[in-house]
């Protein structure tokens, strides 16, 4: 056991179950651990470095940064923070956006903005939020009583009240659930990433947002690991042609930079105001010059590229020795193994290079957005190869 790994054991708090590997270098989809071996990276962070490991222009925006300013309070303005939100706002049509730092901590926001709004045009009373069975929010104690999935609620009551989930799919609960409680919100993922790589019928959130537009409900949309062309299009929501009174995203935004977002549209744009919320390191100018280099990337022909080599794993996986299914979207893919275990298929293929993630019974697979064609490729053959040997 290396000293790296003995020291994490005896001080870091025991909440990840690590590999025994100690990765110390990288470059773009290549990895390498401290004895030199060489892995394909096929799940960036948990769908966070976009651009993939050490990105020269990402890397050249932050260092840039750090040598000018690396933070300033939020009693002052810096060029970074205001650069992002125009970008944001200009490529969603939304208009406002509180930057925090982490993906939890935007749908926090969101929830804020849902109960504020509502308590001001309807009563203090309608604070029910609605969210989804099997959907994932963040691990704070209001995300996780957002968070559809009773095994994460059972040790750490009692959690924050004001939460209804309802099944996936579900008019009518839906409907039931609006005539029954007093909403003030409802918030979901386009794919429950964590609950399985799993995506929503697309009916079923145009009916949603239809529901919540006609009641005067805040339609909220969790964009923290389907966004920034992790789809195939900027934000998930985008494939279905409908725009949220609010979006959340984290993860790929910051491009290995701890940043949140929760961006507003013009129904709740103005109803945070001085004191009503706050970061100490929210639109932090180095996490956010970071952001701007990834934004600033993803363009028709970028996002073109997601979808094609998207195709390619899809069209790869369905029909397989040893694959029961294929969901997800873009670059985002969880693969049903019909005999192995997702875990069994992860540690196999870390033994032969290549690092990728579970999502309940299933493996998931979400790579750099930029990686070559030629590395996806070899990646894509070795986890192949391991689930056809192991079925």
């Amino acid at each position: 056991m290396s000293e790296i790994i003995a020291n994490d054991k005896e001080y870091v708090a025991g909440t990840y179950a690590r590999f025994p590997v100690e990765i110390v270098k990288g470059k773009g989809s290549e990895v390498f651990d401290a004895d030199g071996k060489r892995y394909i990276d096929m799940g960036s962070g948990i769908g966070v470095t976009a651009f993939g490991i050490s990105d020269d222009i990402w890397a050249r925006a932050v260092t840039e940064q750090l040598s000018a300013v690396q933070h300033m309070s939020n009693l002052y303005y810096t060029s970074p923070c205001a650069q992002l939100a125009k970008l944001l706002c200009e490529k969603t049509g939304l208009k406002k956006v509180f930057f925090s730092n982490s993906g939890a901590e935007a749908n926090e926001c969101a929830i804020k903005v849902a109960r504020k709004y509502a308590a001001e045009h309807k009563s203090c009373q309608h604070y029910v939020i609605v969210t989804l069975k099997n959907s994932f929010h963040g691990r704070t104690l209001t995300t996780l009583a957002a968070t559809g999935q009773e095994h994460y609620h059972e040790l750490f009551q009692p959690l924050t009240p004001g939460f209804v989930h309802v099944e996936s799919g579900n008019i009518s609960e839906l409907e039931e659930a609006v005539k029954n409680y007093k909403v003030a919100g409802m918030l979901i993922e386009c794919v429950q990433g964590e609950g399985g790589v799993l995506p929503l019928d697309g009916e079923y959130i145009k009916a949603a947002y239809n529901i919540c537009k006609k009641e005067d409900i805040v339609f909220m949309v969790d964009e923290v690991q389907t966004g920034n062309g992790r789809s195939g299009m900027l934000y998930a929501y985008m494939n279905y042609g409908i725009t949220p009174d609010v979006v959340t995203t984290a993860k790929g935004l910051g491009g290995g930079l701890p940043i949140g977002a929760c961006i507003m549209g013009e129904k709740v744009q103005n109803v945070l105001g001085f004191g009503d919320h706050g970061s100490t390191y929210g639109g932090n100018p180095v996490c956010c010059a970071g952001a701007v280099s990834v934004i600033n990337r993803i363009d028709d022909d970028f996002l073109a590229q997601v979808r094609r080599k998207s195709q390619y794993v899809f069209s790869t996986f369905k029909g397989t020795t040893g694959v029961e299914s294929v969901s997800g979207i873009g670059l985002m893919v969880g693969i049903l193994p019909s005999k192995a275990s997702a875990s069994e298929v992860v540690k196999k293929c870390i033994e032969r290079g290549v690092l990728c993630l579970t999502a309940k019974n299933k493996v998931r697979l979400l790579p750099a957005l930029n990686i070559s064609d030629e590395l996806l490729c070899e990646a894509v053959g070795i986890i192949k190869g391991v689930i056809s040997e192991l079925s």
